[in-house]
């Protein structure tokens, strides 16, 4: 979108109150996949933060009544569907936590999803973000030093999340498997 229609749809009345139904259906009706439509629209526009923070508690309190729902039923999660939002907010917390310094909640997120989620592919790439988490890297360090930035994701369901690094990550985890081994001890409480 150019600067212009930027504004255009920031300022078009309808829009903006097509933008507050479908939030306030998408709350009642607990619809995750329309509650992120909104809040990558306020995102791009720049809307009220109020409204942003609104929009992703609604989002965080679905994903974390499904997914334990899910767990408890035994089921793992899979990238499809609601399930692809609730393992993308879940995620999105974890680098919120990790941006703030919050190591250990990361790490706590880290952990769970990478043990409730099947997808091999991302289990592995979670648990890269675990290390980092416990060898105490900030995110802008993890992300200068170990991302691959030119990477593009071998699937769309990988756009949300941190999946290509600067190295194989077999031999990373190989290398690391001491510091995740002790993590995943110290972690699994967690999940009981």
């Amino acid at each position: 979108m150019t600067n212009e229609e930027l504004n255009e749809a920031r300022t078009n009345p309808d829009f903006l109150n097509y933008l507050e139904k479908t939030k306030d259906d998408a709350i009642k009706s607990k619809n995750i996949s329309a509650l992120y439509e909104v809040l990558d629209s306020f995102l791009i526009l720049d809307l009220d933060q109020e409204k942003i923070n609104i929009v992703y508690e609604n989002i965080l309190k679905i994903s974390f009544e499904n997914v334990e729902n899910i767990v408890n039923s035994g089921k793992k999660i899979v990238l499809e569907n609601d399930e692809l939002y609730y393992t993308r907010s879940f995620y999105e917390h974890a680098i919120e936590k990790w941006s703030y310094n919050d190591l250990k909640g990361a790490k706590e997120l880290f952990f769970v999803l990478a043990n409730i989620v099947d997808d091999e592919t991302l289990t592995e790439a979670l648990n890269v973000h675990l290390i980092a988490c416990s060898k105490e890297f900030d995110l802008d360090r993890f992300y200068e030093e170990k991302v691959n930035t030119n990477s593009v994701p071998i699937h769309e369901k990988y756009g949300y999340f941190i999946t290509s690094f600067n190295f194989e990550i077999k031999e990373f985890l190989e290398k690391n498997s001491e510091i995740l081994k002790t993590e995943y001890s110290n972690l699994k409480y967690l999940l009981d």
